[in-house]
């Protein structure tokens, strides 16, 4: 991320590190407007720490104030995506806190899924092999899910003893696939083949796995080369219209249509249709 546009406070800081994070938790990527975010531990599947939730959280609430970022690809090294959380690094240390403790813990767990979907930029999420627990969170707030035949996504929480309400599961999962299917995920906690996710609308596509990341970075170069602006208004109107009616809705999407449409991408995408040629955006 090279530019930042906003407010001079803390999140200054955050931005100017997290562009050049090279760390053991991620590694980030930027090029020709794609940021690539690879979860990095493969020899234990990906898994996330204390450290690595807050630094994503923190990576994703800094993007708001990109104005060279306009795509995010989200994946994982070594033939998985996420594991969840690291079972000695998070739920060994999580069994002795108060309760106080617990619950900054989980609000922040909820934080991350919070800073992706209010992130303007459209997240993809290039998934294989393992996607589990808050690994299948991460890609369920994705606004595109790619997988291999060999993806398994499952919601372990219940697994573990706990509920399956966790980081936002039990409002996102149903909206995705269905009250039904998604009720079974997450009171077994059993994992959904590759398959099952294609069928129900959770992925976009599978690809072989030595294909994922190309084809997720030609969906994202697609993605960067229209109208930014006008994909970050879809992204906030999906997100705020599930909590309105239908004539509500409308006006919200007349109003965010018409702000649309006083932007310079709208005049190009005019021009160029009447010369007959390929609009050129620039987020403008």
């Amino acid at each position: 991320m090279k530019h930042y546009v906003g407010p001079a406070n803390p999140m200054r800081a955050q931005f100017d590190a997290l562009q050049s994070y090279t760390g053991g938790h991620f590694a980030y990527a930027y090029a020709d407007g794609v940021a690539t975010i690879t979860l990095n531990r493969p020899e234990r599947k990906n898994p996330l720490t204390f450290d690595s939730y807050a630094e994503l959280r923190n990576l994703f609430a800094a993007m708001r104030y990109s104005t060279d970022v306009s795509v995010v690809v989200v994946t994982g090294s070594g033939g998985n995506f996420c594991s969840g959380g690291d079972v000695h690094e998070i739920i060994g240390p999580l069994t002795k806190m108060t309760m106080p403790e617990l619950l900054e813990f989980t609000r922040m767990t909820g934080d991350l899924v919070k800073t992706m979907r209010a992130c303007p930029q459209p997240i993809i999420a290039a998934i294989d092999g393992i996607c589990a627990g808050a690994g299948a969170m991460v890609a369920l707030a994705s606004d595109f899910r790619l997988g291999t035949p060999n993806t398994k996504t499952a919601f372990l929480f219940s697994r573990v003893g706990l509920a399956g309400a966790d980081m936002g599961a039990c409002a996102l999962l149903p909206r995705m696939i269905g009250q039904g299917r998604a009720s079974e995920l997450l009171f077994t906690g059993r994992a959904m083949s590759a398959e099952e996710g294609l069928a129900w609308g959770f992925f976009s596509a599978l690809h072989a796995p030595d294909q994922l990341h190309g084809a997720a970075l030609k969906l994202a170069s697609q993605l960067a080369s229209g109208p930014t602006f006008g994909h970050a208004m879809t992204k906030n109107m999906l997100n705020q219209e599930w909590s309105m009616s239908i004539d509500m809705a409308i006006e919200a999407e007349a109003q965010a249509q018409a702000i649309c449409m006083k932007t310079q991408d709208f005049v190009r995408a005019f021009e160029a249709f009447a010369a007959k040629q390929k609009p050129q955006f620039e987020g403008n």
